[in-house]
């Protein structure tokens, strides 16, 4: 028999072949690469932000309630309460009282905090911060907002809004919320609301009933979220956050936070346990010393 030749695939198969498989290299390596890029970026936001300094801004001439830094607690300034609370946090690299006024001063010094003196014509708590931290020398990767009227803030909570903060750097500002335990307080205007997303993202904050419903009634058969008021703020948006234009729904809640949302920066919130809030109205002193004599703090 004459020697014939093993056939050969046809040039249509082979380019086909080829290209299927070129194809599939391409996208090996573009899987291989996103994979790298995205552990590099999960270390970053892992090791970054760590040099967080903690301001608890305070202020004597408050609309509602004029002194209230000073207002006495089971015996102490609230100020000083929420500064004894704060420096147990453990993610604070430092923590400092941030005020406009010699008596807080004076009270803050004694109990062994930081102040430092910013311009009494500062409009809010946030720019206070970052008057704060424009006046140390030291540099921060991230900056905590202490409202000075939560006497009874846990360090625990502190130092979860710092963590979810490093960890999402796609958040310029992380917050925490916890579930109402008194369904009454849901319609306070006094108690902030908030809804977040299915990623833990918020999505707004109301000093009314949040989410509503048609019958204008808390439904007993869902969590409604209580804005706790502590605010962890990328050092860097910290200073662009001055420069933006007030928005709508921040003015007519008079919620500060809302500007961030508005301008469209995301904002990661954490779920905690606490059963405090915070001193809004000189009502809220007896609650306050309740929930001690609860507790049996002193």
């Amino acid at each position: 028999l004459p020697e014939t030749a093993p056939p050969t695939p046809s040039r249509r198969f082979s380019r086909n072949h080829t290209a299927r498989r070129c194809a599939t290299l391409e996208r090996y390596s573009c899987a291989v690469q996103l994979c790298r890029i995205a552990y590099a970026y999960y270390r970053a936001s892992c090791n970054s932000r760590s040099r967080v300094l903690g301001v608890i801004p305070a202020r004597y001439a408050s609309s509602r309630f004029p002194g209230k830094p000073l207002v006495q607690i089971a015996g102490k300034p609230m100020i000083v309460r929420t500064y004894l609370q704060a420096k147990m946090a453990t993610t604070l690299t430092r923590l400092v009282v941030a005020t406009d006024d010699t008596r807080i001063r004076d009270a803050c010094v004694e109990a062994g905090a930081e102040v430092v003196m910013t311009d009494s014509e500062i409009p809010n708590g946030t720019e206070r911060c970052e008057a704060a931290m424009r006046n140390l020398t030291q540099k921060f990767d991230i900056v905590v907002n202490i409202q000075g009227d939560e006497p009874l803030i846990a360090p625990e909570i502190i130092d979860a809004c710092v963590t979810a903060l490093q960890k999402a750097p796609d958040a310029v500002y992380s917050t925490p919320v916890t579930p109402f335990t008194d369904r009454k307080e849901v319609l306070m205007s006094s108690r902030v609301k908030c809804v977040v997303d299915v990623n833990g993202y918020a999505l707004y904050f109301s000093r009314g009933m949040l989410p509503n419903n048609k019958e204008g009634t808390p439904d007993v058969a869902r969590d409604y979220l209580l804005h706790l008021g502590l605010q962890c703020y990328d050092a860097a948006f910290l200073t662009t956050y001055s420069k933006l234009p007030a928005t709508p729904c921040m003015l007519q809640e008079d919620l500060e936070q809302l500007k961030v949302i508005e301008h469209g920066y995301r904002m990661k919130v954490v779920t905690v346990n606490h059963s405090a809030h915070g001193v809004d109205e000189p009502a809220d002193v007896a609650s306050i010393e309740e929930i001690m004599r609860k507790k049996g703090l002193k």
